[in-house]
């Protein structure tokens, strides 16, 4: 007997070949192959040991002699830089190795303590600050600039180059350049034309005098 409707077609689903799987398998591992391609050429970068420390100079003017400093709480190998002689504000600051700028800009807030205002309030941070890359790992810190800095990042400059100016923005009580020098993520005793600056712990309030090599060839 028939009620004039047809009948569903009957479905059977048929077993997928084993070549089939095969070619699906074999897709899956080249995926994660190259996945793991592409992790290997982003980490490798990282975990590269740092190479030779540049010879870094002082990041101020040929010939002159500066105070470097610590104090306690101020941290490890962290360099505070003031003149022995003259004016610390406006005084140039100069790249202490050739390499390229990765920040130029504002730490934290600025405040405002300036020539014409020197015991203004103070900011939060760096307040104007750059930052070097000099390749093999190997960076250089400049902070607490007078005004935004003179470079622009993505710029290469020359050992002894002008990246800025002394000033006091930021967390500073007073106008001086705060220096650092990084090996990989890490902060280093910073050392100057070879020699290290002695400026290490934070544990006891220290100073030094150096004098700048930083002097352009010719």
């Amino acid at each position: 007997m028939t009620t004039g409707r047809p009948a569903p077609p009957r479905t059977h689903r048929r077993p997928r070949s084993r070549r089939v799987r095969i070619a699906l398998v074999s897709g899956a591992v080249a995926v994660l192959l190259a996945v793991a391609v592409v992790a290997a050429v982003v980490v490798v970068p990282l975990v590269r040991p740092p190479g030779p420390r540049p010879l870094f100079q002082l990041p101020v003017a040929c010939g002159e002699t500066w105070q470097l400093g610590t104090y306690p709480g101020h941290d490890d190998f962290d360099v505070d830089l003031f003149p022995t002689e003259g004016e610390a504000w406006g005084r140039p600051v100069l790249a202490s190795y050739a390499g390229e700028v990765t920040v130029a800009g504002i730490n934290g807030s600025l405040g405002g303590r300036n020539p014409r205002n020197p015991d203004g309030p103070r900011g939060r941070g760096g307040g104007y600050w750059v930052k070097i890359d000099h390749g093999g790992r190997w960076e250089t810190q400049y902070l607490h600039l007078l005004e935004p800095p003179l470079v622009r990042v993505g710029q290469r400059v020359a050992q002894g180059e002008q990246i800025g100016r002394v000033g006091s923005t930021g967390n500073s009580g007073a106008p001086h350049l705060h220096y650092e020098q990084r090996r990989g993520w890490e902060k280093v005793e910073a050392h100057f034309d070879g020699a290290p600056s002695g400026i290490t712990h934070d544990d006891t309030e220290y100073t030094v005098r150096r004098t700048s090599r930083n002097c352009v060839p010719g």
